[in-house]
């Protein structure tokens, strides 16, 4: 089980880098189009490019922010309690988000398979888009086993074992 949380870890990894790179990708992009628009010759999609390097970037750094605790909480209120009334509002918000994000994850895998089917693609470039919603469905998914990770680790500690899962 250790080596499936590394392997986890690893393409968390990965997609915090790869969601870097889309962010550095957005500015080279849009500082090229802007210099290429006063000489009058702006880039064409620039605009679908950096509107799917965003998404990307969100997506692919969703998981990364989950993993090192940088989500915005109301940690103000819940300081108050004890460490296992702490621990049971962590595991229900896990069970939430873990049946949300199961959903969301499910349903663009779905989605992405339809408007693959359908062979719609994006209006300037013509690029087939399912390729970036499935591509967010997994981001989707890995963060959803972050969410597992997050929930076993809760369950350990209401149950007095102090396990911190790679």
């Amino acid at each position: 089980m250790q080596s499936f949380w590394k392997i986890i870890n690893q393409i968390v990894d990965i997609m915090k880098t790869m969601g870097a790179v889309f962010m550095m990708g957005m500015v080279a992009l849009t500082c090229v189009d802007v210099i290429g628009r006063f000489f009058g010759r702006p880039i064409f999609g620039s605009i679908e490019l950096v509107i799917f390097m965003a998404t990307l970037s969100v997506a692919t750094a969703l998981p990364y922010t989950h993993q090192v605790k940088a989500h915005i909480g109301v940690e103000i209120l819940v300081r108050l309690f004890s460490k296992r009334v702490q621990t049971i509002l962590d595991l229900f918000t896990g069970f939430l988000s873990l049946g949300l994000f199961s959903l969301v994850a499910w349903r663009m895998a779905v989605y992405a398979h339809t408007i693959q089917k359908s062979g719609e693609v994006s209006m300037s470039l013509e690029f087939p888009e399912y390729v970036l919603i499935y591509t967010v469905s997994f981001c989707f998914l890995i963060f959803f086993l972050l969410i597992i990770r997050d929930i076993l680790e809760n369950i350990a500690r209401l149950k007095g074992i102090e396990c911190r899962l790679p």
